[in-house]
């Protein structure tokens, strides 16, 4: 039903928003857009209706190139409605007008056959008590149901809801939810910039992972929330905070680094005894780093391998804190603890973590620990 290729978007004034956005949407599809703000959600919703003209690339719904000088843009806004945070209701108006303005001047219809319906779908948002009220003497949550009731006024057969939720208190946001929901269960072609995570993952068919002005990456709920494969797109998920340290060699500066690993740890509430546990656990890594064999041989080793990087990653979602190490694979056996050693020190780390393993990528390898909390 839409079809984008090589989609870009760069403003007068001089920042790119969209640099090489390529997707489908088919039929029926709900497509929740998700992604920090800043990265192009919104501007690649108003690209599809020509709110916004494209930089470059190609646009085609129904197999119509819209971005041709010949296509008829009203003819094209008309099929894909469009729900804006602000709501964008007539205050003059009551919200029948507000409903029937849009088939009366534009579908032609006559103000029965366009009341008859604005009732019919001021019913279905659940609002047919206030067809003679004024959008001020609304909520802001009834005026967001009104607003999707006037854009299916317009028997689009698409709507692009642009962040529907985030003007409203949070005690109206599941009325409007409700509705979005309503429709998706009725066959609407939908695509949702939303920040409703548990929403976006309860109604999408498909998620789309917006950064770097692009579609980073997109899946099925599942796949996007329980197994994003990509780093930025786990870190949003899991709106992971993290603290990275790169020792290059074995001077580096140990009361530094603790210090740091503490800073991080008040900063996000951590117990006394699990910024403690951490600092054993990096201890006792570099231990294994710098002890193993001969001791000269391994600090060779581990200076001319380049270092390690430490990364400690806090899930706000899960409240869980994961420890990785990555460095060359020279190191991997240190890494590992191989057999030269007594065994304590992997004994005191696999006590203080869960899942310990260990992966080798791009001759790198990575040691990722749970701790336990």
């Amino acid at each position: 039903m839409i079809r984008v290729e090589h989609l870009a978007k760069t403003y007068s004034n001089g920042p790119t928003v969209l640099t090489d956005v390529n997707t489908e949407i088919k039929r029926g599809e709900i497509i929740s857009i998700i992604g920090p703000s800043g990265t192009g959600k919104s501007t690649f919703l108003r690209c599809l209706n020509l709110l916004e003209k494209p930089s470059d690339g190609k646009i085609w719904i129904n197999e119509q190139d819209i971005l041709d000088p010949k296509s008829d843009v009203n003819a094209l806004r008309r099929k894909m409605g469009m729900v804006f945070q602000s709501f964008n209701l007539f205050e003059h108006m009551t919200v029948l007008g507000n409903l029937t303005i849009g088939p009366i001047k534009l579908l032609n219809a006559s103000k029965e056959q366009a009341e008859t319906r604005a009732r019919e779908l001021l019913k279905m948002v659940g609002l047919a008590a206030k067809e003679n009220s004024f959008p001020d003497e609304l909520s802001g949550g009834q005026q967001q149901r009104v607003a999707i009731a006037r854009c299916l006024s317009m028997n689009p057969e698409i709507i692009l809801f642009d962040e529907p939720t985030s003007a409203l208190d949070p005690t109206m946001v599941s009325e409007v939810l409700s509705v979005i929901r309503t429709l998706a269960q009725e066959g609407m072609t939908m695509a949702i910039v939303t920040h409703e995570m548990k929403f976006a993952r309860d109604v999408s068919t498909r998620i789309f992972y917006m950064d770097e002005g692009i579609i980073y990456e997109e899946g099925t709920p599942e796949e996007i929330f329980e197994n994003p494969k990509r780093e930025k797109t786990r870190a949003f998920i899991h709106r992971i905070r993290s603290f990275v340290y790169h020792i290059e060699n074995n001077d580096y500066d140990f009361y530094d680094l603790q210090s740091k690993i503490e800073g991080f740890g008040a900063k996000h509430f951590f117990q006394a005894q699990e910024i403690n546990n951490i600092q054993l656990i990096v201890e006792e890594i570099m231990q294994l780093c710098l002890k193993e064999g001969d001791v000269q041989e391994r600090t060779e080793t581990f200076n001319k391998s380049g270092g390690l990087e430490l990364t400690l990653e806090y899930s706000e979602a899960s409240s869980g804190v994961t420890i990785n190490f990555i460095a060359d694979k020279s190191l991997k056996t240190i890494l590992n603890q191989t057999e030269n050693s007594d065994g304590l020190s992997l004994a005191i780390i696999s006590a203080m973590t869960d899942d310990l393993k260990e992966t080798v990528v791009d001759d790198k390898v990575r040691l990722s620990m749970g701790l336990k909390r």
